[in-house]
């Protein structure tokens, strides 16, 4: 049987040693000396109060040698900036409330003993865990949900159902997704992918004929519905550890779909990106948002002229799949939408 193993940390490996890029860092115009973490924080949002790049974090934190972690801090912790060696850097002075966090093999949507996060990670928790992009194949070959038993509604932990096709002997945990979006490349036509949206997980209880199986239902995010496919659990590691930085080879994608269906992409919301894994896409990649120029008229000589490409927003990749990445708006300028360019920061 396959399992999934789950990290206890929610940070960013920018949490991590790691050897400074020489490049000069920018800082705010009116940067604090002194900062207290408050509940609430993240580190994206203490490192804009000093960086002009907040997603360069990493650097401005990579001087705290007495400390085993010198980004696992908490609320009522102290932050000095300091200079070394000519360059900006903020050190941690432990606050009373601070302590030692021991891992532990769970998945938390909130970092434990109150160490605070890189970013706010409701919007992503899911999709850390959960959510998956499979193929079209895979989709349609999977297992679905055929009726519950006794014809009870399936909306809590303990329901009873039965479901139809090919249950591998070894396999016994499974989540249940539904079909969402389909994904397609704007420019190829070609389908990169079908959205399976988390609706639970379930344990096979025993098998009967006619490929019918029995299953316990484990937890739920909202009714099973008959139709809903079953993929087993995955065997990968989930982890929101991300070295934040820009992608060595150039960028040339497209948003080409957003949670929830809006028409306005803002600060937080989770994109799709139509590049993944085949492109060398990786958790972490900072990505710059373009949107098009538009077309104006020449008041003087006539005709029509297209506007440089305007920069709209920063983003980063936090999951990727085969053809398509995931990404989190961590910064816009102005309303986004689909098919804004994503490049290189």
């Amino acid at each position: 049987m396959r399992t999934l193993l789950l990290t206890g940390y929610l940070l960013f490996a920018g949490l991590l040693p790691f050897s400074v890029q020489a490049e000069e860092l920018a800082l705010t115009e009116n940067p604090p000396e002194l900062y207290i973490v408050k509940e609430g924080d993240t580190l994206w949002q203490i490192s804009s109060l000093y960086l002009r790049d907040p997603w360069k974090w990493p650097e401005i934190w990579d001087v705290n040698p007495q400390l085993d972690n010198p980004h696992l801090i908490f609320p009522g912790d102290r932050l000095y900036l300091v200079y070394v060696d000519g360059q900006p850097r903020l050190r941690v002075r432990r606050g009373a409330g601070s302590r030692t966090v021991k891992l532990t093999p769970q998945m938390r949507i909130e970092p434990l003993d109150a160490a605070i996060s890189a970013i706010s990670l409701e919007r992503i928790g899911a999709w850390l865990s959960a959510h998956r992009v499979v193929s079209p194949e895979q989709l349609a070959n999977a297992p679905y949900v055929i009726a519950g038993a006794q014809r009870h509604l399936l909306s809590a932990a303990g329901d009873l159902f039965y479901a139809r096709g090919i249950f591998p002997e070894e396999e016994v945990g499974y989540g249940v997704f539904r079909t969402g979006e389909t994904y397609v490349d704007p420019l190829t036509e070609e389908v990169l992918g079908h959205q399976a949206v988390d609706i639970g997980n379930a344990t096979l209880l025993e098998r009967h004929e006619d490929e019918l199986v029995h299953l316990e239902v484990t937890r739920v995010t909202e009714e099973v519905r008959n139709g809903d496919r079953l993929l087993p659990n995955e065997a990968r590691k989930i982890s929101a550890t991300f070295y934040p930085r820009a992608p060595e080879q150039e960028v040339r994608a497209f948003m080409i779909a957003v949670d929830g269906g809006v028409t306005q992409i803002g600060t937080m919301d989770v994109v799709a990106i139509n590049r993944g894994e085949r492109e060398g896409f990786e958790p972490g990649y900072v990505l710059a948002i373009y949107q098009t120029g538009e077309v104006v008229r020449d008041p003087v000589v006539g005709g029509k002229i297209r506007m440089p490409d305007a920069r709209a927003g920063l983003m980063m990749i936090f999951r990727t799949f085969e053809k398509v990445s995931y990404g989190i708006v961590l910064k816009a300028n102005r309303p986004l939408s689909i098919m804004d360019k994503v490049t290189n920061p």
